[in-house]
């Protein structure tokens, strides 16, 4: 049995959607951040830099979605969405992942956060514009040689995670979903009974 703690739309999205993926167990508790919810002292004594998610594992308090997302992957192997220690693809698995995390949805929460680095809204959004941009060309020019998938032919974590994180950027000058590979693995994700299951669950309609 896993505790999500989750706000809608947030990081906790992809921990929820491969919960439901997975056929695991698991109890919802919203944390609203919009009302704030994230930053009382009851979550922060579970999450002390107070962001969205964290996830209960055998009663642990966990965060870091992409850590959270790659212990998921290693707790239920029987769903194949993560390569076996032995596969040949669990390299680039983790390459995709940490890649997902570092040069996308770090930058993407400055979009939202600019103040965050004391500097001109203006120009911290050009930049994160700049640098998510460059990772879309690139892992759309990734899918058209290897794809349809990050790894190949079969859905993975990583596919999920990416799906997030273009759906983050749906209000962007150039969405994730604007780069044609990327917008055909957007389609078949958002195509799966459990996005719209997810959907139904955090009371999302935008993007669907």
């Amino acid at each position: 049995m896993y505790a999500l703690y989750y706000s809608p739309g947030a990081a906790s999205l992809v921990v929820h959607w491969l919960l439901i993926e997975l056929d695991q167990p698991h109890e919802l508790r919203l944390t609203d951040i919009d009302s704030g919810a994230h930053k009382r002292p009851d979550y922060l004594a579970l999450n002390p830099a107070g962001r969205i998610p964290t996830l209960l594992v055998d009663g642990q308090p966990l965060h870091e979605t992409c850590g959270l997302l790659l212990l998921l992957g290693d707790r239920h192997p029987e769903s194949g969405f993560a390569p076996a220690p032995s596969d040949p693809r669990r390299g680039a698995y983790y390459q995709w992942m940490l890649y997902l995390a570092n040069a996308v949805q770090s930058p993407l929460r400055l979009w939202w956060y600019p103040g965050d680095v004391g500097a001109d809204p203006e120009a911290v959004r050009a930049g994160v514009r700049e640098r998510v941009e460059a990772a879309w060309q690139h892992i759309d020019a990734h899918l058209a040689a290897h794809g349809p998938y990050l790894l190949g032919e079969g859905p993975g974590i990583a596919d999920f995670y990416l799906t997030m994180l273009m759906r983050w950027t749906r209000n962007m000058p150039r969405p994730g979903h604007d780069w044609p590979h990327l917008g055909e693995l957007a389609r078949r994700m958002k195509a799966r009974p459990s996005f719209r299951t997810l959907y139904e669950r955090e009371g999302l309609s935008e993007w669907a």
